[in-house]
């Protein structure tokens, strides 16, 4: 499941901002622009699905903060996605989710006035007044529909104001067939802007060793994942192991786990010319934010969604080419989103492999974004490259000029 379209008004720098992504991306603009905004968009979507909003709000300092200018009374956002049966039409069969915040009063706190997951096809060619519903809710009252369109009102004492419906509409006994792979699918978008890599933390400490095939957004985790697949998936193996060559040479051999006390393992680099492995706690915060991307791209059990705020951050250059290819590869498995200000990284990506551009800018006091699509950006790559556009900022000439 990717995302078609995505509609968000009054969330941060967001005031009013429709975009449509595709299946491999860039934002690129100015530091202050509203790029990392977006993804955190992403992930306010992604755990009210596991039913932590609350928690998350709170978090990030209540409403105040998450509203446009600190004054707008509620957050509406749209988001019309691909089928989640795989095969279906894209036009026919895509699946719009929409759920609104609004604020209450001048405190932190909130109610989820508004929410929805339909199918809009008929609706939009005019054959229905209404799209076709899977769950609404209006304040405190609720309903989930069955296959048929039938609802089931869903008793408030089940309902909280801070949590959304899909996050307890799709348990095991769901009334509609869609609802659980939905949330399933929505819950499992992962959102790396803030990989903590400093001595102590835990991505350098030996982990209990448990089965864990994807990083988790704090990557804290990193170690058992690759012990997971790395032991445990041979093509995976193959191509973390590939990957170390390139960026370090022959001398790379490969990652061990020798174990550690109280049921715990460590993650340790074995190179040709050393006899001692190097463990995590000695190794570069490059080389961890390097082994996270690679665990990223290469799970086998990618998330549906993958967005990556500044991937270049703390890497050599010589490691872009690296990452391009394998964000190309996880591009065909999933939805990958990517922020940089970097040209190196832009000029990494193969011609026939190039991301879709989109540009933010900061223009009266709110976020635009603009997507460079067609002809006009294929006569300047016959001369250009993206890089040397984005380092003349040509780039955002012309998405103001398809704008």
């Amino acid at each position: 499941m990717r995302i078609l379209e995505l509609h968000v008004q009054g969330f941060r720098s967001l005031k009013d901002v429709t975009w449509k992504p595709g299946k491999l991306n860039v934002l690129i603009g100015p530091n202050g622009t509203g790029k990392s905004n977006l993804l955190r968009l992403l992930e306010l979507l992604s755990v009210s699905a596991q039913g932590r909003l609350g928690r998350h709000i709170q978090a990030a300092g209540g409403m105040e903060p998450l509203v446009w200018d600190g004054a707008s009374r509620e957050i509406t956002i749209a988001v019309r996605t691909s089928p989640i049966i795989p095969g279906r039409s894209e036009e026919r069969d895509a699946l719009t989710y929409s759920i609104s915040l609004a604020r209450l009063g001048e405190s932190s706190s909130y109610k989820i006035s508004h929410e929805l997951l339909g199918n809009y096809y008929r609706m939009d060619r005019g054959e229905r007044p209404e799209p076709f519903k899977f769950l609404e809710r209006e304040g405190m009252v609720a309903h989930v529909f069955d296959n048929a369109g039938n609802g089931l009102m869903v008793p408030q004492e089940s309902l909280s104001e801070e949590e959304s419906l899909l996050s307890i509409a799709s348990g095991p006994f769901s009334y509609n067939q869609y609802i659980p792979p939905y949330q399933r699918e929505l819950a499992g978008w992962s959102l790396y802007h803030d990989l903590h890599v400093n001595q102590g933390a835990a991505i350098r400490q030996p982990a209990v060793a448990r089965m864990e095939k994807r990083v988790s957004p704090d990557g804290q985790n990193l170690i058992n994942v690759l012990h997971t697949l790395y032991t445990g998936d041979r093509d995976f193996k193959k191509e973390i192991d590939l990957a170390m060559r390139a960026a370090f040479g022959d001398d790379f051999e490969e990652l061990v786990f020798p174990p550690a006390a109280d049921q715990r393992i460590q993650l340790r680099m074995r190179w040709k010319s050393l006899r001692r492995e190097q463990s995590a706690s000695d190794l570069s915060d490059g080389t961890l934010r390097f082994l996270a991307l690679l665990a990223v791209f290469a799970s086998p059990s990618a998330a549906p969604i993958i967005a990556v705020d500044e991937p270049e951050t703390g890497l050599h250059p010589s490691m872009l080419p690296i990452v391009a290819e394998y964000a190309v590869e996880a591009s065909r498995r999933a939805q990958v989103i990517m922020t940089t200000h970097s040209p190196a990284l832009l000029d990494a990506f193969d011609e026939d492999d190039l991301p879709q551009a989109t540009i933010a800018s900061w223009e009266g006091g709110q976020t635009i974004l603009r997507t460079i699509r067609g002809n006009v950006l294929d006569q300047w790559l016959e001369n250009y490259s993206m890089g040397e556009l984005m380092s003349s900022s040509e780039l955002e000439r012309l998405a103001e000029m398809e704008a």
